[in-house]
């Protein structure tokens, strides 16, 4: 007797017919439709910083992405209220709770990056050239090149100088 594996079914079909599936996606469905609900009634800028977490019992649960949304949607809740009890599903709605839950994926921080200019580079690349440690001159050639060319006109240098100006002497007798 050899094993049959059982026969794949589609997602879609699995999603109808297992029972607890089925509550699960009917469950996200009236949230999702609540959420339509609810977005309709807010103002533009408010709708990505508010989403439905449950309606139970005439309770409404908002979680809202920080407390600057928090506290501008509690000055409004009496009118959000009485706007989503003009609909059905909202028809016995007695209060409207928020929550504040930041966003679980943080955004990109933005920090102060300072930019390189091509002097300074230049300037820490000669200083790398006329350095004896392998390690720190690797180092000074690794932030020379996150110097980042610039589109505004170049700087020139004053004549007589240059960038040999800022390597170590290597005789005594040298200025």
């Amino acid at each position: 007797m050899a094993f049959r594996p059982l026969t794949a079914r589609a997602p879609a079909v699995l999603l109808r017919e297992a029972k607890p599936l089925k509550a699960i996606l009917g469950h996200a469905q009236r949230l999702a439709h609540l959420q339509r609900l609810l977005e309709s009634q807010l103002q533009p800028a408010a709708r990505e910083h508010c989403h439905v977490a449950s309606w139970r019992d005439g309770s409404l649960l908002l979680i809202v992405t920080d407390g600057h949304w928090a506290t501008r949607l509690r000055y409004q809740q009496k009118r959000l209220q009485r706007q989503l009890q003009a609909f059905n599903e909202f028809s016995n709605l007695t209060r409207i709770l928020f929550k504040v839950q930041p966003p679980t994926v943080q955004q990109g921080a933005v920090g102060h990056t300072m930019d390189l200019s091509n002097n300074a580079a230049e300037t820490i690349q000669a200083t790398a050239e006329g350095i004896s440690d392998p390690n720190l001159r690797a180092a000074l050639e690794r932030l020379a090149s996150h110097a980042k060319p610039r589109q505004a006109t170049r700087l020139t240098r004053t004549p007589g100088l240059s960038a040999a100006c800022c390597r170590p002497a290597t005789s005594p007798s040298a200025p």
